[in-house]
């Protein structure tokens, strides 16, 4: 069974006492949270979150720059009030560079990815300051929107606070 499989059958059990249709379109929280894709970080059961309380945005690396799209969305037409922006501990992130990447992508695929910047950091508290101070100076983001950053820990599933 493909993994697309598994997903289905999953689906079948969890649909069939599905009771949360009626959820209105913002999120009750009015919070936007851009956090990594990374699989060992689960946001909900980290951050006490229910169906429907915040827009969750995901990328490599949580970086804001690629989710600012997403953000601008949230904020203008969805009514999200903050951002929270979660890097975290153990980032594949950190063990890369744009021309490591693009190096590998020439040899692996035979294709040009030069162009792209894949946003590696080397630093992970001040990946997270870079983006909230991003986000705050984005002309995109209004001032009155809370922005806030943290480092969540894979190995404690502790939140820190990043100043």
């Amino acid at each position: 069974m493909s993994v697309a499989q598994e997903f289905l059958k999953a689906n079948e059990t969890y649909a069939s006492t599905f009771k949360k249709g009626d959820l209105p379109i913002p999120p009750a929280r009015h919070v936007a949270i851009v956090t990594c894709m990374d699989a060992r970080i689960h946001p909900a059961r980290a951050l006490g979150l229910e169906e429907g309380d915040a827009h969750v945005i995901r990328n490599a690396g949580g970086r804001t720059s690629e989710a600012l799209r997403s953000l601008i969305i949230s904020e203008q037409l969805l009514g999200t009030t903050e951002i929270v922006v979660i890097h975290h501990s153990d980032c594949g992130m950190l063990t890369f560079s744009n021309d490591d990447l693009r190096n590998k992508v020439k040899q692996e695929l035979h294709a040009n990815a030069d162009n792209i910047d894949f946003l590696p950091f080397s630093n992970l508290e001040q990946s997270v300051r870079d983006d909230v101070a991003f986000l705050r100076s984005s002309p995109l983001i209004p001032e009155n929107i809370t922005v806030s950053g943290f480092i969540y820990d894979v190995k404690t599933g502790k939140l820190l606070p990043v100043d």
